[in-house]
């Protein structure tokens, strides 16, 4: 019998060569898009835009100011003139401004010193209010442009319930602030629905909507059930549904500061504190990281449309119950637009929403004392606006004349040196 074969001897293992190593794919850093560029701007961003806006306003007050034209003619002459003139011109006008919105110490008697302050926050009323309507659309990635036709129909149904339905004091206040709830929260998920379902670009239809909104006012005003005596004016609204005044006689700050404030309370509790909230930043952060994980972006869409236009219907409401009493074509005026000013301004967070509210309020108030005492054009104050817009939009023109740093940029350079 024949013994097997002995197995070949082992080769002796060869020398290992290194395995080529991959070098790691370079991640491309995707540039933040405006409106995240805007929202994570620190306050101090805020505040620089504010402080340019007010320089540059300050050049155009005393380029419109006469005596300023006139030194200007012999400016190599007598410079102190010119000089003289440009400080006493701008001084005068933001001086008269801070009179008329905070506190004016030429006035006769104490009440009239604090009334402008009270006028800031009666106007800032509906601007906050709006403008969390806005904030939150912008926090979950919606341009929610349509906060203009969501005042205008909740001061419809604000109205309407006013005039109409006939309840106690506090009920019917409630009832008709409801109701302007509503109407501007069926107004907004008109959109939503139609982004949900079909795509449509919010900015468009929410555009559409204030348009339709306006021509709706004026057709109400013009049937039977909304036309009183005065052409073009809305029946009154009964005294058991408007807001109730917080100072007595004299001033016209009502309920509706308090519960704005409430408002803002109520919607950091609901971004920050509820799972709702947390699923309406998760969209805006990421829709498709969002949806992987699991959660429903159309609904989120909706949801985050009817809220905001919800908080827009209340300023309608606080509008119209609060100050106007009677519904007119004009009654949302430029709230709607300057609610977004309003939520840029405030990073879209309650605080800062209701400080940037409060700021634009006091604009409004103190352009009027402005205009009259020192012959300054209300003008300015626009132009004061939409400069802050311009620049809280421009977040990099802002960093480039403060030398301020991007966000981030920081970290990127404490990283690379440690690399």
């Amino acid at each position: 019998m024949s013994q097997p074969a002995a197995p070949p001897p082992a080769q002796p293992p060869s020398e290992p060569q290194d395995a080529p190593v991959a070098a790691p794919a370079a991640t491309e850093e995707r540039p933040p898009g405006l409106l995240q560029d805007v929202l994570a701007s620190s306050w101090l961003m805020t505040v620089c835009a504010i402080v340019l806006a007010l320089v540059i306003g300050a050049v155009l007050i005393a380029a419109a100011d006469p005596d300023v034209q006139s030194s200007a003619g012999y400016l190599f002459a007598r410079p102190s003139d010119f000089f003289t003139a440009v400080w006493q011109t701008i001084s005068s006008a933001y001086a008269a401004l801070f009179q008329g919105a905070v506190f004016d110490w030429a006035a006769a008697s104490p009440q009239r010193a604090i009334r402008p302050l009270t006028e800031t926050l009666t106007i800032s009323v509906p601007l906050i209010l709006a403008g969390l309507g806005v904030g939150i659309g912008f926090r979950a990635g919606l341009f929610n442009i349509g906060a203009q036709g969501q005042i205008t129909l909740g001061a419809i149904l604000a109205s309407w319930v006013g005039f109409t339905w006939h309840l106690p004091a506090g009920l019917h206040l409630a009832v008709a602030m409801v109701g302007a709830a509503i109407g501007g929260a069926v107004w907004a998920s008109i959109a939503g629905v139609l982004k949900a379902r079909t795509g449509a670009h919010e900015v468009i239809v929410t555009i559409m909507l204030n348009n339709i909104a306006v021509f709706l006012v004026l057709y109400l005003l013009t049937t039977s059930v909304f036309r009183s005596p005065t052409p073009q004016v809305g029946r009154t609204v009964a005294e058991t549904a408007m807001l109730p005044g917080l100072l007595g006689d004299g001033f016209r700050l009502h309920l509706g500061f308090p519960l704005a404030l409430l408002a803002a309370l109520g919607v950091w509790w609901l971004m920050e504190r509820s799972t709702v909230g947390f699923r309406f930043r998760a969209v805006g952060s990421n829709p498709h990281a969002a949806r992987t994980a699991g959660m429903s972006v159309p609904w989120v869409t909706i949801t985050v449309m009817a809220v905001a236009g919800a908080l827009a219907g209340l300023a309608g409401g606080a509008q119209l119950l609060g100050t106007e009493r009677n519904l007119t074509g004009a009654i949302a005026g430029s709230i709607g637009f300057d609610a977004l000013t309003v939520a840029l301004l405030g990073r879209s967070k309650p605080l800062g929403t209701v400080l940037a509210g409060i700021l634009f309020g006091a604009f409004a108030a103190g352009g009027r004392l402005m205009q009259t005492r020192t012959g300054t054009p209300i003008d300015i104050v626009l132009v004061l606006q939409s400069l802050i817009v311009l620049f809280i939009a421009a977040p990099p023109l802002v960093r480039a004349v403060f030398r301020l740093r991007a966000p981030g940029e920081r970290r990127r350079s404490t990283a690379e040196a440690a690399a």
